[in-house]
């Protein structure tokens, strides 16, 4: 039964919001930033596209900036929709791939003093598979691409296709940010498709990288893969 009634999704929204706020806060958080940059920044100095995985979409709830997230209208991006603003996050409603023409022209408006937070791989998957819209924004807005991939010491997951991951209240979350991604202008099919395959690689990486620190492994390293991403260099 799909709920309809804004009121009722008014309030689920309300205590979505609480309890998220109340579950993620019991988290202990540990971050590393390949390029030394601390994220989110302040929008009046500059901007970016956020993107992570669809799985660790409660991640970003830890943390306030003055941003704008595309969410899906599926039949549960409503409720996910009230649940952002209660949270304090802007909404923009629609898909970059799946006739979002209408979305992706309020993105590229609303670029101009927000953030903008993406699921590359959302709504419906494939599960870790970045899609083409996000490239076609970055081109559009000219805004710089940073993706950051997320792991938790404890975590129950989901059976749905992106295998959601809830982490176990007082566990410890920690979050590998990659260098910025820069997506030149007008770029062809071919080029998008490159710039594709490489914000992937770097959120593979990133989401790796976090899962093993979580699990106790060493802390990540600003090593050769971080300073391509961050000097633009991709193969022809």
């Amino acid at each position: 039964m799909k709920l309809r009634n804004p009121w009722v999704l008014c309030l689920l929204g309300l205590l979505g919001a609480w309890l998220i706020r109340l579950w993620m806060g019991t988290l202990r958080y540990r971050l590393f930033f390949a390029d030394g940059i601390r994220h989110p920044v302040d929008t009046r100095n500059s901007r970016y596209i956020y993107a992570f995985w669809h799985e660790s979409i409660l991640f970003p709830a830890a943390f306030r900036a003055r941003i704008h997230v595309l969410i899906s209208r599926h039949a549960d991006g409503e409720l996910i929709a009230q649940v952002c603003r209660f949270l304090g996050v802007q909404v923009v409603r629609g898909s970059t791939t799946r006739g979002g023409s209408p979305a992706l022209l309020e993105l590229v408006r609303q670029c101009r003093r927000t953030h903008l937070a993406v699921t590359p791989d959302g709504p419906r998957g494939p599960r870790r598979r970045v899609q083409l819209g996000l490239i076609s924004l970055a081109s559009l807005t000219g805004l710089p691409v940073v993706v950051f991939g997320v792991g938790y010491s404890k975590a129950w997951r989901a059976r749905s296709w992106d295998r959601f991951a809830v982490p176990k209240p007082w566990s410890t979350a920690t979050c590998v940010v990659a260098p910025a991604i820069h997506v030149p202008a007008r770029l062809n099919r071919e080029r998008l498709e490159t710039y594709r395959q490489l914000v992937e690689e770097q959120l593979t990486s990133a989401t790796a990288a976090a899962e093993l620190w979580a699990r106790g492994g060493p802390r990540p390293t600003a090593d050769k893969t971080w300073n391509a991403a961050r000097q633009g260099k991709v193969s022809a």
